[in-house]
């Protein structure tokens, strides 16, 4: 098989998303080593298609190659900690809700500062693109713990990062869109959205479309705490069903 064929490349991801998962949950502890020829023959890869394998990890900080020792799994200081993928496997694992929780004290530094700075740099096209998600939110809210919802609230929070027009801040679009994916995947939204939610979101893309700076990052700063507040909410709903 060509190592650029499609089942090549799915191989190459499903060793990627197994080995990385289990890292992360500490099924492969820090300190212990994976040699390439165990795991070549674990999911039936070559050894040329392993080695690629390690370097994704290793750019992940998850592994270091260690000459005639094998691979060495590195503890989590030295992991790479805005790697989506990374975060996504972090969410799955058991310290899911503080993961969140730090993920949210992110975003708290990082968001509202960004949607003051959109209110007074989004472009139109930038605007609309902040109307169209809270649209889409606004129409999907029936079913806040589906696709279309996530979706559009993804594009929300990516589309004030972008109007921000700090570089740096887009980047971390991405990693906004893992926490967000993370909270449905792992069932930590309310199947209806929170109106007050919903109203919040409005209330920046006014203000981003007002060029109102200081009412775009406190309405921002209210939607993170009240992300932080509502996973809270559904955890303990779920363990008082228990």
């Amino acid at each position: 098989m060509d190592a650029a064929s499609p089942g090549s490349s799915a191989l190459h991801e499903r060793v990627i998303e197994t080995l990385g998962a289990e890292i992360v949950s500490g099924r492969l502890a820090p300190g212990s080593r994976i040699l390439t020829t165990e795991v070549a023959e674990r999911f039936g890869a070559s050894r040329s298609a392993l080695r690629e394998v390690v370097r994704v990890l290793e750019s992940m900080g998850l592994v270091e190659v260690r000459r005639r020792a094998g691979v060495e799994i590195l503890p989590s200081e030295r992991w790479n900690p805005y790697d989506p993928r990374l975060i996504r496997w972090r969410l799955a694992g058991p310290e899911r809700l503080d993961v969140l929780h730090a993920l949210s004290q992110l975003r708290s530094g990082v968001e509202p500062l960004a949607a003051g700075l959109a209110a007074q740099h989004a472009t139109a096209e930038q605007r609309a693109a902040i109307f169209a998600a809270v649209a889409g939110m606004a129409e999907q809210s029936r079913e806040a713990d589906g696709a279309p919802y996530l979706d559009h609230d993804i594009a929300f929070h990516a589309a004030v990062l972008d109007a921000s027009g700090n570089h740096f801040f887009a980047a971390l679009g991405p990693v906004i869109g893992e926490v967000l994916r993370g909270r449905t995947a792992h069932d930590l939204m309310p199947h209806e959205a929170n109106p007050a939610a919903l109203r919040l979101h409005q209330e920046v893309a006014f203000a981003v479309a007002e060029g109102r700076a200081g009412d775009a990052s406190r309405a921002l700063a209210a939607i993170v705490t009240e992300a932080d507040r509502a996973v809270q909410t559904v955890v303990a709903a779920a363990s008082g069903r228990d």
